[in-house]
């Protein structure tokens, strides 16, 4: 098996831009951590447990560092357990040290159902509390803070340190679980998706010196010398509203990484936009994010699976139509939503004009070996797929915040994790081998079968058994639902088509607002990042 990390991730050069190396790449030479034991948490409800568990445990004198694109206050983790906003506060007040860098966000008048208020009410909560949460707008003009990002540290046990990061937020919608029922504190969506969503994403638990590499990244947002935001009256008094501070407190100093805890190695990947004043971590931006996928493309054989929320753009679809023009034995699966999580009349054109040309680029190269699908739970009801996971060959895995799209390839600050499990010879047992193991397990999730079935095993037979189990899904919906309905949750997407009238307003819209450029001038209208 080829697992060797130098093979598969970034080097120094490759990276190719000005941000820091953090911690631990910095130490060992290199631009990635070994040592470490990962875990995919499948479904909001599986992350929202963990997360409870893990901070419940903690004690005066330990550290909650987090980022967020949304949060919710009063969203739970557990069914019946307590939100997001008194678990985090009531650690504060007991001397637990929480930190948080949350998007400040637009308001609900620019970007609704985003409500501009939710970022504020949790950081006023925390602290209210003793803690300290900043709303932060040092982004591009149109850009956001996207990362999703949570570390725990311990005050005596340095090996119990935790990381999660993913593309889940603390926010209502989010905590749902296989049986995609949705979550009871609901967001608005598209009406078909009805009125409690269902909702499918995931995140990755982490330990060893990655966790180093992660505080690293928090640290450098934290310690950004610019203004958090634009000095407005408006601006001004919702900084007062949230409570907080105009000079962020100094971060203690940086403490050695936890210990080695797994064969795991990971790559951590970023995006941040070009802007003045610039990150100055990363004065020329970074795009590290898209590299890395260009690169593991480039080695892929067998197949390129991948769960998104996009799939927009044709920067983003060129590096995977090369790779099928390449590889004449490559296979493309990808699932995303069958509706954009607004499709109304102004909002739809511009999000599936996107994803029309992206798909029509990779069907052109290879019409028989691309699938694109959308998922449903046993009522029928779509479901929202919010998931950001890249499995290339059973070996090269990604999670995170980004999405396939240029937006989050360029423009929004992202934070994903590649991983790779250097176990020799990980793929020789049935059960063996991160990568796979989590192939098989969303695989079994979405065709509604058993994840030991032999049939699961053979990616490059992959395609034909997703095909064939939406082909039964469709029919059963087209012949009226009278038989019994077949297994799985997966169904052929095919999204509306934008009628030429519409184009002429929906392209500049999805070029300009929708799916921005955030690369330096020479490079925009190339596939070169």
């Amino acid at each position: 098996m080829d697992n060797d990390p130098g093979r598969w991730f970034l080097s120094r050069a490759e990276r190719g831009n000005t941000a820091t190396d953090v911690q631990a790449g910095g130490a060992g030479g290199q631009s990635w951590s070994e040592g470490n034991l990962v875990r995919p948490l499948v479904h909001g409800s599986t992350y929202f447990a963990r997360l409870h568990e893990e901070l419940s445990a903690l004690q005066a004198g330990d550290r909650v560092w987090f980022t967020d694109w949304r949060g919710d206050a009063d969203e739970r983790l557990l069914e019946d357990g307590p939100s997001i906003g008194d678990l985090l506060a009531g650690l504060a007040r007991g001397g637990v040290e929480v930190r948080g860098l949350v998007w400040r966000s637009h308001g609900k008048r620019v970007s609704s159902p985003i409500s501009g208020r939710s970022n504020e009410l949790l950081g006023r909560q925390i602290n209210d509390a003793g803690g300290e949460v900043l709303l932060d707008q040092r982004v591009r003009l149109f850009g956001s803070h996207h990362q999703k990002l949570f570390v725990v540290r311990h005050r005596d046990n340095p090996s119990r340190d935790i990381a999660f990061v993913g593309g889940l937020d603390l926010s209502h919608s989010r905590r749902d679980d296989a049986n995609h029922a949705g979550d009871p504190q609901a967001l608005t969506m598209d009406s078909r998706y009805g009125t409690r969503p269902p909702w499918h994403d995931a995140a990755l638990e982490l330990r060893g010196p990655v966790v180093g590499d992660l505080l690293a990244v928090f640290a450098e947002r934290w310690n950004d010398p610019h203004p958090l935001d634009r000095r407005t009256p408006y601006r001004m008094l919702l900084q007062r509203l949230a409570r907080m501070p105009r000079h962020p407190k100094p971060l203690p100093e940086t403490a050695p990484p936890p210990p080695p805890a797994g064969p795991h190695a990971v790559q951590l990947l970023r995006t941040y936009g070009v802007k003045r004043p610039p990150f100055p971590f990363a004065p020329a931006g970074e795009r590290s994010v898209a590299r890395a996928y260009a690169k593991a493309f480039a080695r892929a054989n067998s197949l390129i699976y991948i769960e998104d929320q996009y799939l927009w753009s044709t920067e983003v679809a060129a590096a995977i139509a090369d790779a099928l023009e390449r590889n004449p034995e490559l296979k493309v699966i990808a699932v995303v939503p069958r509706y954009p999580a607004s499709d109304g009349p102004l909002a739809g054109p511009p999000s599936r004009i996107g994803q029309l040309r992206a798909i029509r680029m990779l069907r052109r190269v290879a019409p028989d070996r691309v699938g694109v699908f959308d998922l449903e739970n046993s009522t029928g009801t779509p479901i929202y797929v919010h998931a950001k996971i890249c499995i290339v060959d059973d070996t090269w895995i990604t999670c995170g915040s980004d999405n396939f799209n240029r937006r989050s390839w360029t423009t929004d600050s992202e934070l994903t994790c590649a991983v790779l499990d250097t176990t020799p010879d990980n793929r020789t047992a049935h059960a063996g081998g991160l990568a796979r193991e989590l192939r098989l397990q969303l695989w079994a999730e979405h065709l509604g079968l058993d994840q030991n079935d032999p049939q699961l095993l053979d990616p490059t037979v992959g395609l034909e058994l997703w095909n064939s189990t939406a082909d039964a899904l469709d029919h059963w919906h087209e012949t009226g639902r009278r038989a019994p309905r077949p297994t799985g949750q997966v169904r052929h997407h095919t999204p509306e088509p934008v009628p030429p009238i519409q184009r002429l307003w929906a392209i500049p819209i999805s070029r300009f607002v929708v799916d921005p450029d955030g690369r330096p001038r020479r490079l925009r209208g190339t596939t070169q990042f």
